[in-house]
């Protein structure tokens, strides 16, 4: 088993929730998250005023997965996520050595 954490930006976030529902992730954790990175900050505007802040606010999506299914997330991610330029994110995937579901004792692939 795998867990996929992906740092997106927030604008791309209906679009990567869409392409991932379309194979079939049904349920994945979503965090918002602040930066520091290549970008040095991000321009905001405010009631008509513009003001800078020196993190970058995104989103995580933390996804548990098989490790067949794995691969077709991360592909989906990152062609969903994707705008060519700096801070499009990154994706980190993790060995899980025991999951289990809360609600009823399942252990590993069946608690997904």
């Amino acid at each position: 088993m795998k867990k996929i954490e992906a740092i997106i930006r927030t604008s791309m976030f209906d679009k990567v929730r869409e392409a991932l529902a379309k194979i079939d992730v049904k349920f994945f954790t979503l965090i918002e998250v602040k930066g520091y990175g290549l970008q040095k900050g991000e321009k905001m505007v405010y009631r008509g005023s513009s003001y800078g802040s020196d993190y970058i606010g995104r989103l995580r999506l933390d996804i548990f997965a098989t490790d067949e299914k794995a691969k077709d997330i991360v592909k989906t991610i990152m062609s969903s996520a994707a705008t060519g330029k700096v801070g499009d994110g990154k994706i980190s995937v993790n060995d899980v050595a025991e999951l289990y579901r809360i609600r009823n004792g399942e252990e590993g692939e069946s608690a997904l």
